[in-house]
């Protein structure tokens, strides 16, 4: 055998660097060492290693070690790492270990949780990846998308998912929509004509691009490149190069470290001055009240805290299909105050449904939802009728279930259509009628064509019901138009009698008039020996059946959502590329306010800035628009205040999911720029699940609240204790740094952790969006902190310097004084509970956690009070029984006090209202 031409095995050069669509189709498959029977394994297993695997870059990660180093990076743990300095200089190594151990404990716990989110989502790429039916070896093999190579001879069917950028070798009636990729909202008829070297993406006609979808024909293609190096995947790449901005929540709690860092270095110069220059302390002891000062201010436990919540919050919004990307963008859920939604498949099943039925002189309705095969089809009385026994509808019936090329399913529990969604749902209406498929041995097929709108098969009739056994017929189904042309009769319960057209004309406006799409059905009778049809013979002839009318349904969760967003002073704009009868019909359904007519983006396109805002903010259905008309919407109603989330599933839908306050991707259909462009991802493109992420996002901002609410109150009660000290001059500090940090973080680990798992308020979805702007704590915050501080701080220097007149050891007064303090925020816990109501509001028991926590906390504090090895480490004493009933008195009375508190500003609230 002689050896191959040197230069077919010397082809290195990378393939996606060619103009593909501008080379005949046997010249790309010699540039690509390829051939119509595909590659054999060995080489594919070459390719595999030198152009890597078929699939998406999933963006730049930080390494491990920065990520770690990053967690550091926040104005309090600087100065917690500097008090761990200046005690390690004074050799109190108990404190120092202690205070790095809290800064390390904080660090980790963000370094773990960081990333969660993203898993995640790699779990839903995980679980779309696509398979690829290839020639191999000489054979057709189904395989992992991600396994295809350049030169992969592909086949393409109905309904397929283009795995890679393929150049067309041979094309049926191949039609794709490539909107993922171009914003083309019509499928684009395929070719394999070469086309001119510098034409535009979108006229490349005799390519198939990777994530673009087969809505009809078949065809077969070489692979001309994969992963990073398709379209798709070069837009991937940019979009990573988009800087993303920080959510409201990271620019609060910055700016409040910020300032508490200043009012913490403010607080420690001035009484380290009073100290050294009014009091009587050594510079050893000063110092170290002024860190056991600065350690007291700085919540240690809140950064662990917010992680915890949001990480956990993201985790419960997993369970319930809402995948949250960036762990801060939970919160930013909250303040939305317009959704502005895609149609299909989100706020409808994008399962197209038969809905009517029209024939001569008999109107039906037919029940269910989607491509699950139960409902009914009524008459006008709404009474059940059988499709077998009712002349004209069992025909009609057969007409759609023997020409159609659709496959139903089950698959997990779920229906699903392999083919078009049109002849699915025709599908689906003919296992309602009939159980069973309806039989007749199909001969020849004229495949659905734009030019001719219609599809026709040849069938050999099985049922006598239909006609004599043997015999053939011709079924036709298609554009009304294109049928009623070609037909001379009608089937009508009195027999075959000439076709009244205007009277079809007025029932399809009818039908069309619902926002339904319309479709036609009629029959004709062969020749017994006819093999073959061709569109000759449909040119005349016909008799017609009927008219179906079909919609894509709103989802009957959708509805409710829209109506809980409503009532949370959220609207809902519907943004589709779908007809304006469509998209009113639809919007009607789910209670959305229309126009007289939707404005289309052509309407948006001429308006000017001022107009299109008067739009954007009046208007909640827009119609036929594009990805360029989305992204002005956003902008015309960010530039009038509004918070916006938008979602998308194609590469054009990016800029506009970019540019608003919050991107939602779909996790279905999406392509995975839009995803990684987005701050959440819906795993299953229900908008439902949109309403049901905003709940959640306002649960967990108000769960975050309360346990600022709760923790600051105990740095406040500890630095006023520090504070008064030193102020009085008093001889030793009734707290030490260490035991300040074994509270800080032992009420934050245990008790504030609590809040995590607060159920949602009452009324918490009949609120109107928060102001963005307002910080986290306001006045009342303030005054509830400064109360409460002052209240627990008040009762342990009383109870410590009680203890010290009575001659009790220091270690002894400390550890009276560390209990109040632990108690006061233990009853404390219970009024955080809900913001604003009384402790039964919540109910005592619907957060279980809450008593787990404290439970856990009184047995750290039985350990902290008499374990030998915590007296020697922190420095306590065990305590006499009757010193706990005055501790649990403590509590009672800052529970009572601040639940007279909330009770007196309800009512001033309500007298002001």
């Amino acid at each position: 055998m002689s050896e191959q031409p040197s230069e077919s095995s010397e082809v290195k050069q990378d393939p996606t660097s060619n103009n593909w669509h501008a080379e005949e189709a046997d010249a790309v498959l010699r540039a690509l060492d390829s051939s119509s029977q595909g590659l054999s394994s060995e080489e594919v297993d070459s390719r595999l290693e030198r152009y890597g695997k078929n699939r998406l870059p999933e963006g730049k990660k930080q390494s491990a070690i920065v990520r770690f180093l990053l967690q550091f990076h926040n104005v309090l743990i600087y100065i917690l790492i500097l008090a761990a300095f200046v005690t390690a200089a004074m050799q109190h190594w108990i404190d120092t270990a202690v205070i790095l151990a809290v800064v390390i404990v904080n660090a980790v716990i963000g370094f773990i949780q960081e990333g969660k989110a993203e898993q995640a989502l790699d779990a839903i790429r995980n679980m779309l990846s696509l398979k690829a039916l290839v020639a191999r070896d000489g054979e057709r093999k189904e395989i992992d998308a991600e396994e295809l190579v350049p030169g992969d001879v592909v086949y393409l069917e109905s309904g397929d998912k283009v795995p890679a950028d393929l150049r067309l070798l041979h094309v049926r009636n191949l039609k794709i929509e490539e909107s993922p990729l171009t914003g083309e909202s019509v499928p684009v008829e395929k070719c394999t004509s070469l086309i001119e070297a510098h034409s535009s993406l979108g006229d490349r006609t005799n390519m198939a691009f990777s994530g673009t979808m087969v809505t009809s024909g078949r065809g077969t293609g070489v692979v001309a490149a994969t992963g990073s190096q398709t379209e798709i995947g070069k837009i991937s790449e940019m979009m990573h190069e988009v800087q993303s901005v920080q959510t409201p929540l990271i620019r609060q709690v910055n700016h409040f470290g910020k300032v508490l860092s200043g009012i913490i270095l403010g607080l420690a110069v001035t009484f380290f001055l009073i100290g050294f220059f009014f009091r009587d302390y050594a510079l050893s002891e000063l110092l170290l009240a002024i860190i056991g000062l600065a350690v007291a201010a700085i919540p240690e436990g809140l950064p662990a805290i917010m992680t915890v919540t949001l990480a956990l919050g993201v985790q419960r919004m997993a369970r319930k299909k809402a995948i949250i990307r960036r762990l801060p963008s939970v919160e930013t859920l909250g303040s939305v105050t317009v959704i502005c939604s895609d149609k299909t498949g989100t706020l409808t099943r994008n399962e197209m449904t038969a809905q009517s039925i029209e024939l001569c002189g008999s109107r039906y309705r037919v029940s269910g939802s989607g491509y699950l095969p139960e409902g009914s089809i009524m008459d006008e009385d709404e009474r059940e009728v059988e499709p077998g026994v009712v002349a004209g509808l069992r025909e009609l019936i057969t007409c759609i279930d023997l020409c159609n090329d659709a496959t139903l399913y089950e698959k997990d529990g779920q229906w699903l259509v392999r083919g078009d969604p049109t002849e699915g749902g025709l599908r689906t209406l003919a296992r309602k009628a009939f159980k069973e498929s309806a039989s007749g041995e199909r001969l020849d097929t004229i495949p659905f064509e734009s030019e001719h709108k219609y599809m026709a098969t040849l069938n050999r009739v099985t049922d006598a019901a239909i006609g004599e056994k043997g015999s053939r017929m011709i079924w036709v189904k298609g554009a009304p138009e294109a049928l009623l042309e070609r037909c001379v009769e009608q089937w009508t319960p009195e027999g075959r009698q000439e076709v009244d057209r205007d009277y079809w004309r007025s029932a399809i406006d009818t039908i069309a008039g619902k926002g339904e799409r319309v479709l036609a059905a009629a029959y004709k009778p062969a020749a017994d020996a006819t093999e073959t049809i061709d569109h000759q013979d449909l040119s005349e002839g016909l008799v017609f059946l009927g008219l179906i009318g079909m919609m894509d349904p709103p989802r009957p969760e959708a509805i409710q959502a829209v109506a809980d967003c409503r009532s949370a002073g959220i609207r809902v704009k519907m943004i589709t590329g779908d007809h304006a009868k469509t998209a009113s019909a639809i919007a009607r359904e789910l209670g959305l306010k229309v126009w007289d007519k939707p404005l289309t983006g052509r309407d948006l396109d001429q308006m000017d800035p001022e107009a299109l805002a008067k739009a954007a903010s009046e208007c909640d259905v827009f119609a036929r628009t594009s990805p360029e008309n989305k992204l002005r919407l956003v902008e015309a109603l960010q530039a009038s205040g509004e918070i916006t989330a938008m979602t998308g599933d194609g590469v054009n839908d990016a800029p506009a999911l970019k540019r608003s306050d919050v991107g939602i991707a779909m996790g279905v259909k999406g392509t995975e720029v839009t995803k990684d462009a987005s701050e959440m991802v819906l795993a299953d493109d229900n908008f439902a699940t949109i309403a049901a992420a905003i709940r959640e996002g306002r649960t967990i901002y108000d769960n975050l609240r309360k346990a600022i609410l709760f923790i600051l109150p105990t740095n406040g009660a500890q630095a006023l204790v520090i504070m008064a000290a030193i102020l009085f001059g008093m001889a030793e500090m009734p707290i030490t740094p260490v035991q300040i940090l074994w509270v800080n973080m032992v009420t934050a680990v245990t008790l504030a952790l609590a809040f995590t798992f607060e159920p949602p308020e009452k009324g918490v979805m009949s609120r109107p969006p928060r102001d963005p702007g307002a910080g986290i704590l306001n006045r009342h915050f303030f005054w509830r902190i400064s109360f409460v501080s002052a209240l627990i701080a008040g009762f342990s220097i009383t109870f410590y310097n009680q203890m010290v007149d009575l001659g009790a050891s220091s270690e002894l007064a400390t550890t009276m004084a560390v209990n109040t303090l632990v108690a006061g925020q233990i009853f404390y816990l219970f009024n955080c509970r809900s913001l604003r109501d009384g402790i039964l509001a919540q109910g005592l028991f619907t957060n279980r956690i809450a008593w787990l926590t404290v439970g856990l906390l009184l047995i750290f504090q039985g350990l902290f009070t008499y374990a030998g090895f915590m007296q020697t480490l922190m420095g306590t004493e065990g305590l006499p029984a009757a010193a706990w009933l005055r501790i649990v008195a403590v509590g009672v009375i800052v529970l009572l006090l601040v639940e007279a508190e909330k009770w007196f500003l309800r009512r001033m609230s309500a007298r002001s209202s």
